[in-house]
Protein backbone atom coordinates (compact mmCIF):
# COMPACT_ATOMS: atom_id res chain seq x y z
CA UNK A 1 0.00 0.00 0.00
CA UNK A 2 1.35 3.45 -0.71
CA UNK A 3 2.64 5.56 2.21
CA UNK A 4 0.90 8.28 1.91
CA UNK A 5 -2.40 7.40 0.23
CA UNK A 6 -4.85 6.31 2.55
CA UNK A 7 -2.92 7.51 5.24
CA UNK A 8 -2.95 10.43 7.94
CA UNK A 9 -1.06 12.57 6.59
CA UNK A 10 -2.88 11.82 2.97
CA UNK A 11 -6.14 10.28 3.26
CA UNK A 12 -7.94 8.49 0.25
CA UNK A 13 -10.63 11.67 -0.56
CA UNK A 14 -13.89 9.87 -2.26
CA UNK A 15 -16.93 11.06 -3.72
CA UNK A 16 -20.00 9.24 -3.77
CA UNK A 17 -22.40 10.27 -6.21
CA UNK A 18 -26.07 9.87 -4.70
CA UNK A 19 -27.60 9.74 -1.27
CA UNK A 20 -29.49 6.89 -1.50
CA UNK A 21 -29.15 3.64 0.68
CA UNK A 22 -26.32 2.47 -2.01
CA UNK A 23 -24.37 5.69 -1.42
CA UNK A 24 -25.00 5.23 2.34
CA UNK A 25 -23.38 1.85 2.90
CA UNK A 26 -20.74 3.06 0.58
CA UNK A 27 -20.15 5.52 3.37
CA UNK A 28 -20.57 2.90 5.93
CA UNK A 29 -18.03 0.05 3.98
CA UNK A 30 -15.72 2.78 3.28
CA UNK A 31 -15.32 3.56 7.32
CA UNK A 32 -14.63 0.12 7.78
CA UNK A 33 -11.81 0.04 5.11
CA UNK A 34 -9.12 -1.69 7.45
CA UNK A 35 -5.59 0.37 7.77
CA UNK A 36 -7.44 3.26 4.97
CA UNK A 37 -7.74 6.60 6.22
CA UNK A 38 -10.95 8.06 4.15
CA UNK A 39 -12.45 11.07 3.60
CA UNK A 40 -16.09 11.23 1.59
CA UNK A 41 -17.96 13.51 0.25
CA UNK A 42 -21.30 12.69 -1.08
CA UNK A 43 -22.66 14.29 -3.51
CA UNK A 44 -26.81 15.00 -4.47
CA UNK A 45 -28.56 16.81 -7.02
CA UNK A 46 -31.59 17.48 -4.38
CA UNK A 47 -31.11 19.58 -1.25
CA UNK A 48 -32.05 16.87 0.51
CA UNK A 49 -30.65 13.07 1.46
CA UNK A 50 -31.80 9.65 1.34
CA UNK A 51 -32.97 9.10 -1.64
CA UNK A 52 -35.69 6.74 -2.50
CA UNK A 53 -36.40 6.03 1.35
CA UNK A 54 -37.41 9.69 1.36
CA UNK A 55 -38.76 9.62 -2.15
CA UNK A 56 -40.05 6.11 -3.04
CA UNK A 57 -40.88 3.85 0.39
CA UNK A 58 -44.91 4.45 0.87
CA UNK A 59 -45.71 6.80 3.28
CA UNK A 60 -47.80 4.16 5.43
CA UNK A 61 -44.39 1.90 5.89
CA UNK A 62 -42.80 4.41 8.18
CA UNK A 63 -40.48 1.76 10.13
CA UNK A 64 -38.86 0.85 7.34
CA UNK A 65 -37.85 5.05 7.12
CA UNK A 66 -36.17 4.40 10.27
CA UNK A 67 -33.18 3.03 8.43
CA UNK A 68 -32.20 6.77 8.30
CA UNK A 69 -31.35 6.40 11.76
CA UNK A 70 -27.83 4.38 10.71
CA UNK A 71 -27.26 6.59 7.82
CA UNK A 72 -27.30 9.47 10.10
CA UNK A 73 -24.26 7.94 12.13
CA UNK A 74 -22.47 7.40 9.52
CA UNK A 75 -22.66 11.40 8.79
CA UNK A 76 -21.37 12.21 12.22
CA UNK A 77 -17.51 11.20 11.24
CA UNK A 78 -15.35 14.23 10.99
CA UNK A 79 -14.37 13.40 6.97
CA UNK A 80 -17.85 13.28 6.06
CA UNK A 81 -19.43 16.19 3.77
CA UNK A 82 -22.36 16.72 2.56
CA UNK A 83 -22.86 18.49 -1.10
CA UNK A 84 -26.75 18.92 -1.82
CA UNK A 85 -28.27 20.73 -4.59
CA UNK A 86 -25.26 19.75 -6.95
CA UNK A 87 -25.85 17.77 -10.21
CA UNK A 88 -22.85 16.05 -11.08
CA UNK A 89 -22.81 16.04 -15.07
CA UNK A 90 -24.54 19.20 -15.37
CA UNK A 91 -23.37 22.08 -13.02
CA UNK A 92 -20.17 20.12 -12.18
CA UNK A 93 -19.16 17.28 -14.88
CA UNK A 94 -17.45 14.06 -14.36
CA UNK A 95 -13.90 15.59 -15.60
CA UNK A 96 -13.85 18.39 -12.95
CA UNK A 97 -14.73 16.09 -9.94
CA UNK A 98 -12.46 13.62 -11.00
CA UNK A 99 -9.37 16.18 -10.67
CA UNK A 100 -10.60 16.69 -6.57
CA UNK A 101 -10.63 13.49 -5.91
CA UNK A 102 -8.49 10.00 -5.81
CA UNK A 103 -11.81 7.54 -6.43
CA UNK A 104 -15.75 8.16 -7.46
CA UNK A 105 -18.48 5.93 -6.73
CA UNK A 106 -21.43 6.77 -8.47
CA UNK A 107 -24.96 5.96 -6.76
CA UNK A 108 -27.40 7.82 -8.84
CA UNK A 109 -29.73 4.51 -9.21
CA UNK A 110 -32.64 4.11 -11.56
CA UNK A 111 -34.47 7.41 -12.06
CA UNK A 112 -36.48 6.93 -14.64
CA UNK A 113 -39.00 3.54 -15.69
CA UNK A 114 -39.54 0.91 -18.11
CA UNK A 115 -42.46 1.46 -20.73
CA UNK A 116 -44.27 -1.07 -21.74
CA UNK A 117 -43.84 -0.91 -25.26
CA UNK A 118 -47.70 -0.93 -26.41
CA UNK A 119 -50.30 1.42 -28.52
CA UNK A 120 -51.91 4.12 -26.92
CA UNK A 121 -49.67 4.54 -23.86
CA UNK A 122 -49.05 8.16 -24.47
CA UNK A 123 -52.67 8.73 -23.72
CA UNK A 124 -53.64 11.16 -21.08
CA UNK A 125 -54.05 9.15 -17.75
CA UNK A 126 -51.28 6.76 -18.27
CA UNK A 127 -48.36 7.11 -15.85
CA UNK A 128 -45.79 5.28 -14.48
CA UNK A 129 -45.57 3.37 -10.79
CA UNK A 130 -42.64 5.66 -10.64
CA UNK A 131 -44.70 9.12 -10.96
CA UNK A 132 -47.07 8.31 -8.73
CA UNK A 133 -45.14 7.14 -5.90
CA UNK A 134 -42.84 10.38 -6.40
CA UNK A 135 -46.06 12.26 -6.79
CA UNK A 136 -47.50 11.10 -3.21
CA UNK A 137 -44.08 11.10 -1.92
CA UNK A 138 -43.66 14.96 -2.44
CA UNK A 139 -40.65 14.19 -4.52
CA UNK A 140 -39.67 17.74 -6.72
CA UNK A 141 -39.80 15.94 -9.64
CA UNK A 142 -43.22 15.10 -9.75
CA UNK A 143 -44.77 17.82 -8.05
CA UNK A 144 -46.27 19.28 -11.51
CA UNK A 145 -48.27 16.03 -12.20
CA UNK A 146 -51.90 16.17 -11.47
CA UNK A 147 -53.80 12.69 -11.09
CA UNK A 148 -57.78 14.29 -11.40
CA UNK A 149 -58.90 11.10 -8.77
CA UNK A 150 -62.01 13.04 -8.74
CA UNK A 151 -62.83 12.20 -12.73
CA UNK A 152 -61.91 8.53 -11.98
CA UNK A 153 -63.71 4.98 -10.93
CA UNK A 154 -61.75 2.06 -12.40
CA UNK A 155 -57.78 1.97 -12.24
CA UNK A 156 -55.52 -0.34 -14.25
CA UNK A 157 -52.56 -1.16 -12.14
CA UNK A 158 -49.52 -2.98 -14.66
CA UNK A 159 -47.27 -5.41 -12.48
CA UNK A 160 -47.80 -7.48 -9.38
CA UNK A 161 -44.12 -6.15 -7.92
CA UNK A 162 -43.99 -4.66 -4.20
CA UNK A 163 -43.75 -1.04 -6.02
CA UNK A 164 -47.36 -2.00 -7.69
CA UNK A 165 -48.71 -3.09 -4.29
CA UNK A 166 -47.74 0.15 -2.84
CA UNK A 167 -49.79 2.23 -5.37
CA UNK A 168 -52.60 0.28 -5.27
CA UNK A 169 -52.30 0.36 -1.51
CA UNK A 170 -52.25 3.95 -1.36
CA UNK A 171 -55.40 4.55 -4.19
CA UNK A 172 -57.61 1.84 -1.60
CA UNK A 173 -56.60 3.71 1.47
CA UNK A 174 -58.45 5.67 3.52
CA UNK A 175 -56.89 9.53 3.23
CA UNK A 176 -57.56 9.94 6.83
CA UNK A 177 -54.97 7.17 7.85
CA UNK A 178 -52.31 9.01 5.11
CA UNK A 179 -53.15 12.12 6.21
CA UNK A 180 -51.43 11.53 9.45
CA UNK A 181 -47.85 10.39 7.67
CA UNK A 182 -45.43 12.22 5.35
CA UNK A 183 -47.13 12.26 2.50
CA UNK A 184 -47.07 14.73 0.53
CA UNK A 185 -50.05 17.74 1.10
CA UNK A 186 -50.98 17.92 -1.92
CA UNK A 187 -51.92 14.00 -2.27
CA UNK A 188 -53.92 13.69 0.32
CA UNK A 189 -56.45 16.48 -0.78
CA UNK A 190 -56.79 14.86 -4.06
CA UNK A 191 -56.95 10.98 -2.80
CA UNK A 192 -59.69 12.70 -0.61
CA UNK A 193 -61.87 13.60 -3.85
CA UNK A 194 -61.16 9.89 -5.43
CA UNK A 195 -63.87 8.36 -7.17
CA UNK A 196 -62.16 5.48 -7.80
CA UNK A 197 -64.08 2.65 -7.39
CA UNK A 198 -62.40 -0.46 -8.70
CA UNK A 199 -58.88 -1.29 -9.28
CA UNK A 200 -57.74 -4.08 -11.55
CA UNK A 201 -54.04 -5.25 -10.47
CA UNK A 202 -52.56 -6.97 -13.59
CA UNK A 203 -49.94 -9.71 -13.72
CA UNK A 204 -48.92 -10.98 -16.53
CA UNK A 205 -47.44 -14.30 -15.03
CA UNK A 206 -49.47 -16.47 -13.09
CA UNK A 207 -49.58 -16.47 -8.53
CA UNK A 208 -46.52 -18.51 -8.63
CA UNK A 209 -44.34 -15.95 -10.10
CA UNK A 210 -45.95 -13.08 -8.86
CA UNK A 211 -43.33 -10.54 -7.72
CA UNK A 212 -44.82 -9.42 -4.51
CA UNK A 213 -43.57 -10.41 -1.19
CA UNK A 214 -46.57 -12.53 0.99
CA UNK A 215 -46.30 -9.36 3.73
CA UNK A 216 -47.21 -6.96 0.89
CA UNK A 217 -50.33 -9.37 -0.42
CA UNK A 218 -51.28 -9.80 3.25
CA UNK A 219 -51.40 -5.98 3.92
CA UNK A 220 -53.36 -5.49 0.66
CA UNK A 221 -55.57 -8.11 1.91
CA UNK A 222 -56.33 -6.86 5.40
CA UNK A 223 -57.38 -3.80 4.21
CA UNK A 224 -60.88 -2.52 5.92
CA UNK A 225 -61.55 -0.18 3.36
CA UNK A 226 -61.85 -2.24 0.20
CA UNK A 227 -62.91 -6.15 -1.04
CA UNK A 228 -60.32 -7.33 -2.17
CA UNK A 229 -61.23 -10.08 -4.94
CA UNK A 230 -59.19 -12.90 -6.14
CA UNK A 231 -60.86 -14.99 -9.19
CA UNK A 232 -60.65 -18.59 -8.16
CA UNK A 233 -59.36 -19.37 -11.59
CA UNK A 234 -56.62 -16.52 -11.15
CA UNK A 235 -55.45 -18.46 -8.31
CA UNK A 236 -55.09 -21.84 -9.50
CA UNK A 237 -52.12 -23.19 -10.99
CA UNK A 238 -51.10 -24.47 -14.44
CA UNK A 239 -49.59 -27.91 -14.25
CA UNK A 240 -46.24 -26.15 -15.19
CA UNK A 241 -46.58 -23.72 -12.59
CA UNK A 242 -46.77 -26.83 -9.86
CA UNK A 243 -43.99 -28.56 -10.97
CA UNK A 244 -41.42 -25.51 -11.34
CA UNK A 245 -42.76 -24.29 -7.54
CA UNK A 246 -42.38 -28.06 -6.06
CA UNK A 247 -38.87 -28.20 -7.91
CA UNK A 248 -37.54 -23.95 -7.94
CA UNK A 249 -40.24 -22.46 -6.29
CA UNK A 250 -39.06 -20.16 -3.29
CA UNK A 251 -40.45 -20.25 0.01
CA UNK A 252 -41.73 -16.82 -0.60
CA UNK A 253 -43.51 -17.89 -3.80
CA UNK A 254 -44.82 -20.80 -2.05
CA UNK A 255 -46.41 -18.87 0.65
CA UNK A 256 -48.02 -16.16 -1.88
CA UNK A 257 -50.00 -19.12 -3.79
CA UNK A 258 -50.88 -20.39 -0.54
CA UNK A 259 -52.59 -17.12 0.67
CA UNK A 260 -54.11 -16.83 -2.72
CA UNK A 261 -55.41 -19.66 -3.43
CA UNK A 262 -56.98 -19.49 0.71
CA UNK A 263 -58.10 -15.70 -0.53
CA UNK A 264 -60.04 -17.06 -3.61
CA UNK A 265 -62.46 -19.20 -1.86
CA UNK A 266 -63.31 -16.24 0.30
CA UNK A 267 -66.63 -14.37 -0.61
CA UNK A 268 -66.43 -10.63 -0.76
CA UNK A 269 -68.15 -8.52 1.74
CA UNK A 270 -70.21 -6.46 -0.85
CA UNK A 271 -68.58 -3.31 -0.37
CA UNK A 272 -68.82 -0.92 -2.93
CA UNK A 273 -64.79 -0.74 -3.74
CA UNK A 274 -63.50 -3.50 -4.87
CA UNK A 275 -59.73 -4.18 -5.71
CA UNK A 276 -59.01 -7.56 -8.53
CA UNK A 277 -56.26 -9.36 -8.90
CA UNK A 278 -55.95 -11.14 -12.34
CA UNK A 279 -52.88 -13.20 -13.37
CA UNK A 280 -51.51 -14.29 -16.66
CA UNK A 281 -52.98 -10.90 -18.10
CA UNK A 282 -51.26 -8.36 -20.01
CA UNK A 283 -52.29 -4.91 -21.79
CA UNK A 284 -51.33 -4.71 -25.56
CA UNK A 285 -53.18 -1.47 -26.36
CA UNK A 286 -54.56 1.93 -24.45
CA UNK A 287 -57.67 2.94 -25.93
CA UNK A 288 -58.77 6.52 -26.05
CA UNK A 289 -60.44 9.94 -27.23
CA UNK A 290 -59.27 13.16 -27.60
CA UNK A 291 -56.19 11.77 -26.43
CA UNK A 292 -57.35 10.71 -22.85
CA UNK A 293 -57.17 7.45 -22.27
CA UNK A 294 -61.13 5.17 -21.88
CA UNK A 295 -60.02 1.76 -22.00
CA UNK A 296 -57.28 -1.03 -22.21
CA UNK A 297 -57.54 -4.09 -24.53
CA UNK A 298 -55.99 -7.22 -22.22
CA UNK A 299 -54.97 -10.70 -23.50
CA UNK A 300 -55.22 -13.52 -21.83
CA UNK A 301 -51.48 -15.57 -21.69
CA UNK A 302 -50.54 -18.75 -21.49
CA UNK A 303 -46.82 -20.04 -19.50
CA UNK A 304 -44.62 -22.41 -21.50
CA UNK A 305 -41.63 -23.39 -20.33
CA UNK A 306 -38.28 -21.58 -21.49
CA UNK A 307 -34.90 -23.57 -22.74
CA UNK A 308 -33.58 -23.12 -18.49
CA UNK A 309 -36.79 -24.71 -17.29
CA UNK A 310 -38.78 -21.22 -16.39
CA UNK A 311 -42.36 -20.66 -17.05
CA UNK A 312 -42.75 -17.28 -19.19
CA UNK A 313 -45.57 -15.75 -20.08
CA UNK A 314 -47.08 -15.68 -23.77
CA UNK A 315 -50.42 -14.59 -25.60
CA UNK A 316 -53.61 -16.71 -26.58
CA UNK A 317 -54.85 -14.57 -28.73
CA UNK A 318 -58.08 -14.42 -26.32
CA UNK A 319 -58.69 -10.34 -25.53
CA UNK A 320 -60.95 -8.17 -23.57
CA UNK A 321 -61.27 -4.84 -22.99
CA UNK A 322 -61.76 -2.94 -19.81
CA UNK A 323 -63.09 0.29 -19.56
CA UNK A 324 -60.49 2.37 -17.34
CA UNK A 325 -59.83 6.10 -16.66
CA UNK A 326 -56.15 6.01 -15.15
CA UNK A 327 -53.46 3.40 -15.53
CA UNK A 328 -50.29 3.19 -13.85
CA UNK A 329 -47.70 1.04 -15.06
CA UNK A 330 -45.14 -0.75 -12.11
CA UNK A 331 -43.22 -2.53 -14.97
CA UNK A 332 -39.73 -1.78 -13.25
CA UNK A 333 -37.03 1.60 -12.93
CA UNK A 334 -34.64 2.07 -15.38
CA UNK A 335 -31.26 4.12 -15.55
CA UNK A 336 -30.54 7.56 -16.92
CA UNK A 337 -27.24 8.35 -18.93
CA UNK A 338 -25.41 10.83 -17.21
CA UNK A 339 -22.69 12.83 -19.23
CA UNK A 340 -19.31 11.89 -18.95
CA UNK A 341 -20.13 8.19 -18.51
CA UNK A 342 -20.40 5.19 -20.37
CA UNK A 343 -24.10 3.66 -20.78
CA UNK A 344 -25.16 0.43 -21.28
CA UNK A 345 -29.03 1.30 -22.82
CA UNK A 346 -29.77 -2.03 -23.20
CA UNK A 347 -30.05 -2.59 -19.55
CA UNK A 348 -29.97 0.82 -18.23
CA UNK A 349 -27.18 0.92 -16.17
CA UNK A 350 -23.65 2.02 -16.05
CA UNK A 351 -21.38 -0.94 -17.75
CA UNK A 352 -19.15 -2.86 -14.46
CA UNK A 353 -17.49 -5.43 -13.56
CA UNK A 354 -18.78 -5.71 -9.78
CA UNK A 355 -18.60 -2.34 -9.80
CA UNK A 356 -15.65 -0.73 -11.61
CA UNK A 357 -16.95 0.71 -14.32
CA UNK A 358 -15.97 -0.30 -18.21
CA UNK A 359 -16.19 1.55 -21.32
CA UNK A 360 -17.90 -0.09 -24.29
CA UNK A 361 -15.35 -2.08 -25.32
CA UNK A 362 -14.80 -3.50 -21.52
CA UNK A 363 -11.92 -1.37 -20.47
CA UNK A 364 -11.66 -0.44 -16.81
CA UNK A 365 -11.89 3.51 -16.07
CA UNK A 366 -9.53 4.04 -13.31
CA UNK A 367 -11.02 5.33 -10.36
CA UNK A 368 -14.53 5.31 -11.17
CA UNK A 369 -16.66 2.96 -9.48
CA UNK A 370 -20.59 2.15 -8.99
CA UNK A 371 -23.06 0.58 -6.90
CA UNK A 372 -27.01 -0.07 -6.23
CA UNK A 373 -29.43 -0.03 -9.09
CA UNK A 374 -26.95 1.68 -10.92
CA UNK A 375 -24.29 -1.13 -11.01
CA UNK A 376 -27.27 -4.13 -10.94
CA UNK A 377 -30.20 -2.91 -12.22
CA UNK A 378 -33.56 -2.77 -10.03
CA UNK A 379 -33.34 -5.28 -7.99
CA UNK A 380 -33.20 -6.42 -4.09
CA UNK A 381 -34.75 -4.40 -1.18
CA UNK A 382 -33.09 -1.99 0.32
CA UNK A 383 -30.81 -4.34 2.50
CA UNK A 384 -29.31 -6.09 -1.00
CA UNK A 385 -27.64 -2.59 -1.02
CA UNK A 386 -25.07 -4.00 1.90
CA UNK A 387 -23.57 -6.23 0.28
CA UNK A 388 -23.21 -4.73 -3.06
CA UNK A 389 -21.49 -1.58 -1.64
CA UNK A 390 -19.39 -4.16 0.46
CA UNK A 391 -18.11 -5.90 -2.99
CA UNK A 392 -17.94 -2.55 -5.10
CA UNK A 393 -15.37 -0.94 -1.72
CA UNK A 394 -13.35 -4.15 -1.91
CA UNK A 395 -12.58 -3.90 -5.38
CA UNK A 396 -11.74 -0.45 -4.42
CA UNK A 397 -9.58 -0.97 -1.66
CA UNK A 398 -8.05 -3.69 -4.03
CA UNK A 399 -6.91 -1.42 -6.81
CA UNK A 400 -5.39 0.96 -4.21
CA UNK A 401 -3.24 -1.59 -2.68
CA UNK A 402 -2.51 -2.29 -6.21
CA UNK A 403 -1.43 1.00 -6.81
CA UNK A 404 -3.70 1.52 -9.43
CA UNK A 405 -5.44 4.97 -8.20
CA UNK A 406 -5.07 7.89 -10.09
CA UNK A 407 -4.16 10.52 -7.16
CA UNK A 408 -6.60 13.40 -7.34
CA UNK A 409 -4.76 16.37 -9.22
CA UNK A 410 -5.78 18.96 -6.98
CA UNK A 411 -4.58 18.68 -3.32
CA UNK A 412 -6.90 21.26 -1.42
CA UNK A 413 -10.26 19.12 -0.17
CA UNK A 414 -11.80 22.75 0.07
CA UNK A 415 -11.01 23.90 -3.40
CA UNK A 416 -14.29 22.16 -4.92
CA UNK A 417 -16.13 24.45 -2.37
CA UNK A 418 -14.82 27.35 -3.29
CA UNK A 419 -15.35 26.45 -6.91
CA UNK A 420 -19.04 25.72 -6.18
CA UNK A 421 -19.36 28.96 -4.44
CA UNK A 422 -17.56 30.74 -7.69
CA UNK A 423 -20.24 28.95 -9.68
CA UNK A 424 -23.10 30.67 -7.44
CA UNK A 425 -24.41 28.07 -6.63
CA UNK A 426 -26.32 27.36 -3.03
CA UNK A 427 -25.09 24.24 -1.88
CA UNK A 428 -26.64 22.81 0.97
CA UNK A 429 -24.21 20.92 3.70
CA UNK A 430 -25.16 18.42 5.96
CA UNK A 431 -26.16 20.97 9.04
CA UNK A 432 -28.71 23.07 6.33
CA UNK A 433 -30.23 19.45 5.69
CA UNK A 434 -31.10 19.15 9.45
CA UNK A 435 -32.17 22.25 9.40
CA UNK A 436 -34.86 21.86 6.94
CA UNK A 437 -35.63 18.35 8.36
CA UNK A 438 -36.43 20.38 11.69
CA UNK A 439 -38.38 22.54 9.89
CA UNK A 440 -40.55 20.14 8.00
CA UNK A 441 -41.03 18.42 11.49
CA UNK A 442 -42.28 21.27 12.86
CA UNK A 443 -44.76 22.20 9.92
CA UNK A 444 -45.99 18.64 10.34
CA UNK A 445 -46.42 18.91 13.82
CA UNK A 446 -49.04 21.55 13.80
CA UNK A 447 -51.09 19.78 11.43
CA UNK A 448 -51.08 16.74 12.93
CA UNK A 449 -48.61 14.75 10.47
CA UNK A 450 -44.99 13.67 11.26
CA UNK A 451 -44.17 16.14 8.94
CA UNK A 452 -44.83 18.17 5.93
CA UNK A 453 -42.64 18.11 3.11
CA UNK A 454 -41.33 20.59 0.83
CA UNK A 455 -41.95 19.52 -2.55
CA UNK A 456 -40.02 22.13 -4.59
CA UNK A 457 -36.41 22.81 -4.54
CA UNK A 458 -36.99 26.24 -4.46
CA UNK A 459 -39.13 26.09 -1.29
CA UNK A 460 -36.28 24.25 0.25
CA UNK A 461 -33.81 26.88 -0.50
CA UNK A 462 -35.84 29.72 1.05
CA UNK A 463 -36.93 28.02 4.28
CA UNK A 464 -33.37 27.51 4.64
CA UNK A 465 -32.27 31.20 3.64
CA UNK A 466 -35.06 32.87 5.99
CA UNK A 467 -37.99 32.42 3.46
Amino acid sequence: MSETLGSPQRPLRVAVVGSGPSGFYTVGALAKAADVECRVDVFDRLPTPYGLVRGGVAPDHQNIKNVIRVYRKLTLDPGFRFFGNVEIGTVLDVDELRRHYDQVVFAVGNESFRTIGVPGEDLDGIFSATEFVGWYNGHPDFDHLDFALDDVERVAVVGNGNVAMDVARVLAKNPDGLAKTDIAAHAVETLRRSSVREILVLGRRGPAQAAFTTKEIKEIGGLEEIDVVIPPADAELDELSRRWLDENGSTGAKNNVEYLTQRSAEAPRGLDRTMVFEFLTSPIEFLGHGGRLEAVKLERNELYEDDRGTPRPRGTGEHRIENVQLALTAVGYRGVPMPGLPFDERNGVLPNDEGRIQDANGNRLAGLYTVGWAKRGPTGLIGSNVADAAETVRHMMSDLTAGDVRSAEIDDPDALSAMLGAKGLRVVSFADWESLDAIEVERGEAVGKIREKFTDVNGMLAALDGG
